[in-house]
């Protein structure tokens, strides 16, 4: 009778419970309910109370379900499953050996083929790609190791494990990091790596009090012996005409400290250079910074159209090739980046596959392809997109998201949220102890390692000893019809003086003709 009771008792405390839950439950809902009704900002909540919001739950949970649910291996962007999964096999030191049949679509326009030989050579004939020198006119020029490199991601962008692990790894690898615009941290210099050091147009890390570029600041970064090219900053392939932005939250004073500026504001670049209206402006600039720093100075930007550029490579033949920059890195419309405005990203600046045969031939045109290196960058992550652009007339390739896959990057989109879940994009310091540094490297190095392995694999079908002997017609691009053309008829090499001149003779037509008489 005693235990009846005391089990009569736990079942009316229970009853008691539900009661009092059900009860709070109906009460929150009959103030979602009027809250929702009441308010105007939102038309779905107030014609269906309380039921309109799920609509909003959806569309986030949406993101998440069509990724690992929905969506084929080959159907997400920027970057699909097949892809993320190749680079994570790739990073972990797995074969990444596949059974049965592609998966790709072949037949989708503009897909590259690679044109194998038939007699390629045996494998003690292939040889792996060398060393590359980059500012032969430079005080200290740079004998470049590796084809495959980082781009640009600043410490602000990415969290300090993730530049660690970034810059071990490269030094693993045997490659260069790109700092990003926002200057020289310690965490840059932590693994021994080459760098590259980017001056955006906000000038962080080498500007005066002022904001202005600073000859003292150039010297005290110069001073570090990793420090190997300077990088100028035009355009960026995610928001062409529009500078870098840093919201608040990731702001943090030591992120401010190394760019010179106040903490946890909005960090916003100028759309462009201050000081450079023109080419001429520019040249001027490259000088400057060239001749401050010992170090080969080149520029980055998007091209819009070729003009602008042929523009630029007559004024460099009318003052000589010592006034040229020691690269151009080639951003294309597809880049990315933590944060942009859609209508840039979506809509404005040339896509790589376009921008760089065009930049290409009119350098050679210019007489300038020994004088001038091309980085391609944008997209170029995998072994097949590298392939192509060395290809299509780059020196050396460059990618920023495909690091960030090696790290761990789950592409949760959320990058300019300080909420990134693996760590790479937050300054939280309970989501960065989720990214190891000194686990996380080896995938680094692994990596480049396995991008650059299966490039010179690739070369090695077409028939070439080394990637960079891969030439247009090495490649064949698939058409709207259904029929592959080789690429260098759809962009034939244009050999020689004056073929780059839009509407007139350009300057180095006038050099020739001048020479002839």
């Amino acid at each position: 009778m005693e235990n009846f009771g005391l089990a009569g008792l736990i079942l009316q405390a229970l009853a008691l419970f539900f009661v009092f839950a059900v009860g709070l439950v109906l009460l929150w809902v009959g103030l979602l309910f009027l809250h929702d009704r009441v308010q105007t900002t939102d038309a779905i909540r107030r014609n269906y109370p309380v039921i309109g919001r799920f609509r909003g739950l959806f569309t986030q949970l949406g993101e998440f379900f069509r990724q690992y649910f929905f969506a084929m291996d080959r159907e997400e962007l920027p970057f699909n499953r097949a892809q993320r999964d190749w680079v994570n096999r790739a990073s972990e030191g797995k074969g990444n050996t596949i059974a049965f049949g592609s998966t790709r679509d072949a037949t989708v326009p503009g897909t590259a083929i690679f044109v194998n030989a038939p007699f390629p050579p045996l494998n003690d004939q292939f040889a792996a790609s060398g060393a590359l020198l980059i500012g032969p006119g430079a005080e200290r020029p740079y004998l470049a190791p590796s084809f495959f490199n980082q781009s640009g991601m600043s410490y602000g962008a990415i969290s300090h494990p993730a530049v660690e692990a970034l810059s071990r790894g490269a030094k693993a690898a045997g490659s260069w990091m790109n700092t990003g615009e926002g200057g020289l941290s310690p965490y840059h210099l932590s693994g021994g790596c080459d760098v590259v050091f980017q001056i955006g147009t906000a000038k962080y890390g080498v500007r005066d009090m002022a904001g202005k570029l600073c000859d003292d600041r150039l010297r005290a970064v110069a001073a570090h012996e990793q420090v190997r090219m300077f990088e100028i900053k035009l355009s960026q392939g995610a928001k062409p005409g529009k500078g870098g932005i840093l919201p608040a939250v990731k702001v943090t004073p030591e992120i401010a400290a190394i760019r010179g500026i106040p903490a946890f504001q909005d960090s916003i670049s100028p759309n462009r250079h201050e000081d450079v209206a023109d080419w001429g402006e520019l040249l001027d600039l490259i000088d400057r910074v060239r001749r401050v720093t010992g170090r080969p100075t080149g520029i980055k930007l998007v091209i819009g159209s070729p003009e602008p550029m042929a523009a630029f490579f007559d004024l460099i033949v009318e003052r000589g090739a010592d006034c040229a920059p020691d690269f151009i890195t080639i951003d294309g419309g597809e880049g990315g980046t933590g944060a942009a405005p859609m209508p840039l990203m979506d809509l404005v600046g040339t896509s790589i596959r376009e921008a760089l045969p065009q930049v290409a031939d009119l350098r050679d045109a210019a007489g300038l392809k020994d004088r001038i290196r091309l980085i391609a960058s944008a997209k170029l992550a995998h072994p097949g997109d590298v392939a192509w652009a060395l290809a299509a007339g780059a020196d050396f390739v460059v990618s920023a998201r495909g690091f960030m896959f090696a790290l761990g990057c789950i592409q949760a989109l959320k990058c300019n949220q300080n909420t990134c879940p693996t760590g790479i994009t937050t300054h939280n310091p309970r989501l960065q102890q989720g990214l190891v540094a000194e686990d996380k490297w080896k995938r680094v190095e692994n990596y480049v390692r396995c991008v650059r392995g299966e490039v010179e694999m690739i070369a090695h079908s077409v028939g070439v000893n080394e990637p960079r002997s891969l030439q247009r017609r090495h490649v064949r691009l698939m058409q709207p019809n259904g029929i592959s053309v080789p690429m260098d008829v759809l962009y034939p090499a244009r050999i020689g003086p004056g073929n780059h001149a839009p509407g007139g003779r350009s300057a180095i037509d006038r050099k020739v003709a001048q020479a002839a008489k």
